[in-house]
């Protein structure tokens, strides 16, 4: 059975298709193939407080596209999630009317902690060890979200209005910073972590870039490393040299950035990328509500 998971986020929208292959030994999640479309909605919400006609006109004609591709892949269910572009924007509610008038897709907008249980979803603590500790960092155009994994537990969670639009286009809010780092500290003081658990599209790429092998970690020199190279180019060259597509190569640095500062702030070592993000998040919770409802 295949079900297809929308995330609207600050940087780009995704739409994502997902096989579940039900087992003797419990289902198998395989991605079928993902689209992702880069809208930059934060670009509008951050800076104007809104969606702007032309980028909500991007939408509609995005959703519109992705709703005839769930019917020709004939998914089981969707879930369309809308993140903090959408949450920040004073029209939002009005553009999601609009939307599900014109496309049919029905947005969701989702707070920060909501996002954060969603990426659980993916059963993320199942596969970490579960006597270590563990910061789970989701960095977003828009906010980025923070969860203390503890005995294979959550044990609590933060979400924090910097992101890297915000950060690229300078327009963190005065103290959100200090507020961050206060909190980062705490947590490196109260539950020591062991590692970071990074998720996003920034650090997925700062991983490949690194060029370890999956699920090796990505430890604090290197990453700082990386980041000095990645200064050392242009934004042209790291996008003509380095291959980086222009709605990556303008954050990646702001995203690293955040990634060093949260493994200063809360003395960690290095970060785990084990590749899973709220879509995948969404796909596993559509799964979970199937089987309670048909069994």
């Amino acid at each position: 059975m295949r079900f297809a998971a929308i995330d609207i986020g600050s940087n780009a929208i995704r739409l994502l298709f997902s096989n579940v292959y039900e087992t003797q030994s419990g289902p198998i999640i395989k991605k079928a193939s993902l689209i992702r479309i880069p809208i930059r909605l934060g670009e509008d919400s951050f800076n104007l407080n809104r969606i702007t006609e032309e980028k909500e006109a991007k939408l509609i004609k995005s959703m519109l596209a992705f709703r005839n591709l769930m019917e020709a892949y004939d998914v089981v269910s969707y879930k369309a999630c809308a993140t903090s572009a959408m949450r920040d924007a004073e029209n939002g509610p009005d553009v999601i009317k609009r939307i599900f008038k014109k496309s049919g897709v029905q947005l969701n907008i989702i707070d920060g902690e909501s996002e954060a249980e969603l990426i659980f979803q993916t059963h993320i603590a199942d596969a970490l060890d579960a006597s270590k500790t563990y910061l789970y960092m989701d960095v977003g155009g828009g906010s980025t979200e923070y969860t203390v994994f503890k005995d294979g537990e959550k044990v609590i969670a933060r979400s924090f209005n910097i992101g890297t639009i915000r950060l690229r286009d300078n327009i963190v809010k005065e103290g959100v910073w200090d507020e961050m780092n206060t909190w980062l500290r705490m947590v490196g003081k109260k539950f020591d972590p062991d590692l970071v658990i990074g998720s996003g599209g920034n650090i997925n790429k700062l991983f490949k870039l690194s060029s370890l092998p999956p699920m090796k970690i990505l430890k604090n020199a290197k990453l700082k490393h990386l980041k000095e190279h990645l200064e050392s180019f242009s934004l042209e060259d790291r996008i003509e040299v380095l291959g980086l597509r222009p709605d990556r190569a303008d954050v990646i640095i702001p995203a690293a950035d955040l990634f060093l500062n949260t493994l200063k702030q809360a003395k960690i070592s290095g970060i785990l990328v084990p590749k899973v993000g709220l879509a995948d998040g969404i796909v596993h919770k559509l799964y979970h509500d199937y089987k309670a409802q048909n069994g």
